[in-house]
């Protein structure tokens, strides 16, 4: 038997022994900590506290169709002082540039600090005074708001002691009033205030998160490995847009010169795909420089595109001329004697712009010459309720699919229950009744699309982290009229852009164009018209194969109080945008179609 197998107990006895002193190793600090030291550690905790902090969660971007950012999160930070504690600073020590030690006074300090925040050193001694005089233990106030990073870096190498800063999430717009009005901004506060930054908000949005720490108090240094994230950071969705923003800078500065140019109050452009409803630009002029949205008025901030009604006449006879084709009550060549003045049994008085004496108008020469008395003949052939039941299906009388910060639906007055006699007519050639710049351009994209209404787009989707695309909005149109009938005003707007009176003025050579000019009111707000008219042009090109409408609208413009006004803002626009995008000229001319039978 060997000698191991013979003392067993030996190595029993010896284990318990050291298990036992192990034990009572930790019963003896147990006791240390919790009862002879008690007061003492209790004490030198007083030296470590928690602090919890947000982790803020990043905004989402809001980019153009090709990926340039239009809007994007920035850092921000407000500069703190704490006046308790600058009072009692008659000076303090920094190390110069030199490596030496100097001592900086409290006026030299607040000298340093007003120099990089834009304030002078007295006005923030009289700032410190202030608040301690209504509370002498005041130990907050800012002296600066959302200052850029480059300021806040210069503000904490100055090593000032009372000075502090907090960070604030904060909104970029790197090409300033580009798209301006539609992107809209975010308050100081952090809320979305206008525009996409609104409407958008539920992609746009980020969860904040939570970090607790901790850290000495004596010199506020964080304890390595004390970090504890409680609650995640989630960022905000990238808000994909369909608008082009070269495009956009374009039609920008087209607009605001020629509202310059004519003294105009303020202008709508908007471009459109033919045959998808894609917007690839929105001009409001006056526009709105995101970074300092208060630099405007409160009115010019957002889209008037969306949320300016107005009466939109005789643009809309186009929309009667497809809506009486479409019922089989007309054709292009179909014939009206039309006199200046046209008295309906009904009692309603319709009168031309201009005197002349009874014509012989075709359908084509009403558009030509814009005549409301030959409008309302036509227009006659067909039943109120059929004719509004085409408004409601051209997207007329409700906000667009957009749903745009403010939209309005424009007002169609309830429908043929709710018109008079007199509206009855008007609403035939476009008064009576209230339209926003989208709607038309919308439905001048029916007609441009064969009779088929596609929805309206200004956003292409919400695209997460993940890389997926979500909210995209539907692409599926709705026929409004027949391809016939949209074929057939397509090309009667073709005789009014080459034989009207603005022929000479917004010809876009190599191209077939079919477009519509109008002179309409502008409501109120209180049953009355703002002074002045609203001029405007609506047209697709090229008419033999429709990609692109634009519609130009432009308010009062005093020296030229015409549409002749908007001629070259179409012509303008319309040029660049088929040369932009290479579009195919036109291979054959305009088929004629007589004005007079």
């Amino acid at each position: 038997m060997n000698r191991v197998s013979r003392h067993p107990m030996r190595r029993i006895v010896a284990s318990g022994l050291a298990l036992v002193l192990i034990v009572g190793w930790f019963v003896v600090r147990l006791v240390d900590i919790q009862v002879v030291r008690a007061a003492e550690l209790n004490e030198a905790s007083k030296d470590v506290r928690s602090e919890t902090r947000v982790i803020y969660g990043e905004r989402g971007a809001i980019l153009d169709a090709n990926g340039t950012v239009l809007a994007e999160s920035a850092m921000r930070y407000n500069i703190t002082i704490s006046p308790k504690q600058a009072m009692a600073t008659a000076s303090f020590e920094r190390t110069g540039s030199d490596g030496e030690d100097v001592d900086v006074t409290l006026d030299e300090a607040l000298g340093e600090l007003g120099e990089v925040i834009g304030r002078t050193g007295g006005e923030l001694r009289t700032q410190i005074e202030g608040e301690l005089a209504k509370d002498p233990g005041a130990d907050f106030s800012y002296v600066a708001k959302r200052v850029d990073t480059d300021v806040y870096e210069q503000v904490k190498a100055l090593r000032i002691p009372f000075v502090y800063s907090e960070e604030v999430p904060s909104r970029r717009y790197p090409n300033g009033a580009v798209g301006g009005n539609l992107l809209g901004f975010v308050t100081d506060e952090g809320e979305p205030g206008a525009g996409l930054e609104y409407s958008e908000n539920a992609c746009l949005a980020s969860e904040d998160g939570e970090m607790t720490w901790l850290h000495s108090l004596k010199d506020w240094v964080a304890i390595p490995g004390s970090e504890v994230v409680n609650t995640t950071a989630h960022d905000g969705g990238d808000l994909q847009l369909t608008i082009d923003a070269d495009l956009q800078y374009f039609v920008q500065r087209i607009a605001a010169a020629r509202v310059a140019e004519t003294g105009a109050d303020w202008a709508t452009v908007t471009v459109m795909e033919a045959r998808t409803g894609r917007l690839l630009a929105v001009a409001d002029v006056p526009t709105v420089d995101p970074n300092s949205p208060s630099s405007v008025d409160a009115a010019d901030r957002g889209s008037r595109a969306f949320s300016s009604p107005f009466e939109p006449g005789s643009t809309f006879k186009s929309l009667t001329s497809a809506s009486v084709i479409d019922a089989g009550a007309g054709s292009p060549t179909s014939g009206v004697t039309a006199d200046y003045r046209y008295l309906p049994p009904n009692g309603a008085n319709i009168n031309d712009s201009h005197y002349h004496g009874p014509t012989n108008y075709t359908m084509t020469g009403m558009l030509i010459d814009s005549s409301n008395t030959a409008m309302s003949m036509f227009g006659e052939k067909v039943s109120d309720e059929r004719r509004y039941q085409d408004m409601l299906d051209f997207g007329l009388g409700t906000v667009s699919e957009v749903e745009f910060a403010g939209e309005e639906p424009g007002d169609l007055h309830g429908g043929p229950e709710g018109w008079d006699n007199q509206t009855k007519y008007a609403t035939m050639f476009g008064q009576g009744l209230t339209t926003t710049a989208i709607q038309i351009t919308s439905a001048y994209q029916t007609l441009a699309n064969g009779g088929v209404r596609m929805p309206v787009k200004l956003v292409d989707g919400c695209r997460n982290a993940d890389g997926t695309l979500t909210e995209v909005p539907s692409d599926e149109g709705r026929r409004v009229v027949s391809e016939k009938a949209a074929d057939q005003t397509s090309r009667m707007l073709e005789q009014v852009y080459l034989n009207g009176w603005l022929a000479d003025q917004w010809q876009v050579p190599g191209y077939r164009v079919a477009a519509k000019t109008g002179t309409a009111q502008v409501p109120d707000g209180n049953g009355g018209y703002q002074a002045g008219y609203l001029v405007s042009v609506s047209g697709f090109a090229p008419a033999d194969d429709p990609q692109f409408v634009v519609s130009v609208s432009i308010m009062n413009p005093v020296k030229m109080n015409s549409s002749a006004a908007s001629a070259p803002v179409f012509q303008q626009v319309m040029s660049q945008v088929l040369k932009k995008y290479r579009t195919v000229p036109s291979g054959a001319q305009a088929p004629e179609l007589p004005a007079t039978w």
